[in-house]
């Protein structure tokens, strides 16, 4: 109740939405077994993830099943087909369970299968109730071969009944008896509404009359036999039906404890949704757990204060805690509402949850160990049933806390020797803590004593916290300084709210030099260690962004590096296919021109040799020339195709350039290129246009 666990529990409860698991939220424990914490947590964390991943998990059917499944262990007992629908619908969302843990899922989320592993979905129990009702949680016709034979004549005899009516309803529609043509029964039979003044002008057995007496109903003679019949037919229908259902009932009892078994399993997934709901409203996160006693937290929230806080748009300030086998008691010194009780509340809360199996708002680096013992002492305890005050129940509690703490106990003391003269309960607060650091137990305390601020350096596991203040604007920081501890600012305080000079020396006049001097130190230290924090963040942040403008300038250098090799290999290996194409058929021509050249040794045609090899090593230059110009063509002109017609732009195949046809001479043509007028052969041209840019 002093952490505000029960809190927790009602926000959970609010997530259930089963009659299990709300009762699982009320009744929430502590446990001290890691691998039992361990699976708690794992399914929590599982559920949160199908959840992050919009996965569906099928347990999205509500049921609270208590009365129907005590119904299935009463011998004799009767289950109506709306209750069997209901079983039927609890077997078919363990069937949607089962179905839902693949190979696949088993291996991704076994906390969540670890539920399912002792039962198993039995087809059985669906059959049997589909082979007798239908979607409705009717009973069937053909349930059994007396109920199909009982309303096939009932159908029979109301068909004839209708028939019969019609009839009647005819005639005395006719004689203008009828007040009102609609069907109408009573006491389960069919009868006419006549005017009453005609009541006596027809045969039958008067059933009733209405309100005003205006109207009266009446079975016709030559209805009361099939009345009767069909009456008798809906008894025997309905014994039938019971009969039926009952049968149905004593099968399904074979299968009560696997009933039982599916609703408790829908059950606890509810109530881990629950805890993955509340772990999503809280950003409540899976820490490492540790097997030995450990406190570690890094970004940790009080999940309360968090939910308060972003209700109402405002900042939440984390803490972060180590308490280990070296440093397992911090004493937390400050100002009066500098959040110090918060922060132990943040730390107990926390370690409630975890043990509980519930995610916590913490960074998932967080390691945490669990605690056989917690034990709290926060606010004013005084016990008036056994007439203590304050402070003798105070003590009462830290001599429970002293003869039974050990190394797996986690405390937690709020204003430690409080309700006493301050140098006694100063004294007596020395003792407590020595001898809860003797016990190597681990706990958080808070405390205004300087005496305590003092032995926290001296006594080997004790060590300080501060509570950051800010002593320009007198605010409280609310974040945790571990390793000095911290001024209580009392005249700083006063001097910033205007009290009085002359006061504030009085007062510092009573105060002890030595008592004065160390929070006056404490004091400035305190604005020292905030000063150089704030230069630390600020060259942190420097760091960071010089770190971050020095990845960016690598990944582009990077980049355009690997994109200039990439051209560069590209062209490479291009410029190496044409080469090697080129050479191959230098290679086979020059073969072919030393033949030639042996050849006109003995003919004398050396000459006309020299000229084909002169030919053969300047095409390629040649070649390289009209590429280029096909290509200053090919920018500025397309090829349209057809018969070329004077008036037409037309490209000259054997010199690659672009003029007016102006003339046809049969197979020539003349071409204008420039103020030049060039006579070529008609098939060496072609019809081009110029590229319009897009």
């Amino acid at each position: 109740m002093q952490l505000e666990f029960d809190k927790v529990q009602e926000l959970l409860g609010e997530h259930c939405k089963t009659e299990l698991g709300k009762r699982m939220a009320a009744e929430l424990r502590l446990h001290t077994h890691i691998d039992y914490v361990k699976t708690a947590l794992q399914q929590a964390h599982e559920y949160k993830q199908l959840t992050l991943l919009q996965e569906h998990f099928p347990n999205d059917f509500v049921l609270n099943l208590k009365s129907e499944l005590r119904l299935l262990a009463i011998q004799g007992a009767v289950l109506a087909g709306d209750q069997a629908m209901q079983l039927r619908k609890l077997a078919e969302s363990m069937h949607s369970i089962t179905r839902f843990f693949d190979h696949d899922r088993k291996a991704q989320y076994p906390a969540l299968h670890e539920v399912i592993k002792d039962t198993y979905y039995e087809k059985k129990i669906t059959a049997l109730i589909d082979e007798v009702l239908d979607e409705l949680g009717q009973v069937k016709d053909n349930a059994s071969p007396e109920l199909s034979k009982i309303r096939m004549n009932l159908y029979r005899k109301r068909m004839e009944l209708r028939k019969v009516f019609e009839r009647i309803l005819q005639k005395l529609q006719k004689l203008n008896y009828l007040a009102d043509q609609e069907e109408a029964f009573l006491n389960g039979r069919r009868v006419v509404a006549i005017y009453a003044e005609n009541k006596r002008m027809v045969k039958g057995i008067i059933h009733g009359e209405s309100d005003t007496g205006k109207t009266t109903f009446l079975e016709p003679d030559d209805t009361i036999e099939l009345n009767n019949d069909i009456q008798s037919l809906e008894r025997e229908e309905s014994r039938e039906v019971y009969r039926i259902l009952r049968q149905l009932t004593s099968q399904l009892s074979q299968y009560s404890g696997l009933l039982n078994s599916y609703h408790d399993v829908l059950g606890i997934y509810d109530f881990i949704r629950a805890k993955a709901k509340l772990a999503l409203d809280m950003d409540g996160n899976y820490p490492m757990l540790v097997p030995h006693a450990q406190v570690h937290l890094v970004q940790a929230y009080h999940p309360l204060l968090l939910l308060y806080n972003r209700k109402n748009s405002k900042p939440t300030i984390p803490v972060n805690i180590t308490l280990d086998n070296d440093n397992h008691i911090l004493v937390i010194s400050g100002p009066n509402a500098g959040g110090k009780t918060v922060t132990l509340k943040t730390v107990g809360l926390i370690q409630l949850m975890l043990q509980a199996g519930l995610l916590v708002p913490v960074h998932p680096t967080s390691q945490l160990g669990i605690f056989k013992q917690l034990m709290i002492h926060i606010g004013d305890t005084q016990s008036l049933e056994f007439e203590l005050s304050t402070y003798s129940s105070h003590l009462k509690n830290m001599k429970y806390f002293m003869e039974n703490a050990n190394g797996k106990t986690l405390f937690f003391i709020d204003e430690l020797g409080s309700g006493s003269d301050p140098n006694l309960g100063g004294a007596f607060a020395e003792v407590i803590m020595e001898e809860l650091a003797k016990k190597h137990a681990f706990g958080i305390v808070t405390t205004h004593y300087l005496n305590l601020k003092v032995m926290a350096n001296k006594v080997k596991g004790i060590i300080n916290g501060a509570m950051g203040f800010d002593e320009q604007t007198l605010m409280p920081m609310y974040k945790l300084m571990v390793g000095k501890p911290g001024s209580s600012y009392t005249f700083s305080i006063a001097q910033r709210i205007g009290l009085h000079p002359s006061l504030i020396a009085r007062a510092k006049k009573l105060v002890d030099e030595g008592h004065f001097q160390l929070d006056k130190l404490l004091n400035k230290a305190e604005q020292d260690l905030q000063k150089v924090e704030t230069e630390k963040k600020d060259l942190h942040k420097l760091l960071k962004e010089n770190e971050r403008l020095k990845k960016e300038y690598e990944e582009l250098a990077d980049k355009e590096r690997k994109n200039q090799q990439i051209t560069f290999l590209k062209l490479q290996n291009k410029i190496k296919e044409d080469d090697l194409q080129y050479l191959k058929d230098m290679e086979r021509k020059l073969k072919q021109i030393v033949v030639e050249w042996k050849r006109a040794e003995k003919n004398d045609e050396r000459e006309k040799v020299m000229k084909q090899a002169e030919i053969l090593l300047f095409r390629r230059r040649e070649k390289q020339v009209n590429e280029k110009l096909d290509k200053k063509v090919n920018d500025k002109f397309q090829e349209v195709g057809g018969a070329a017609q004077v008036g037409d732009q037309v490209k000259i195949l054997t010199n690659r350039q672009v003029g007016k046809l102006i003339e046809i001479r049969d197979k020539r043509a003349i071409v204008q290129l420039g103020k030049v007028p060039i006579n070529v052969k008609l098939s060496d041209l072609v019809v081009v246009q110029e590229k319009v840019n897009e």
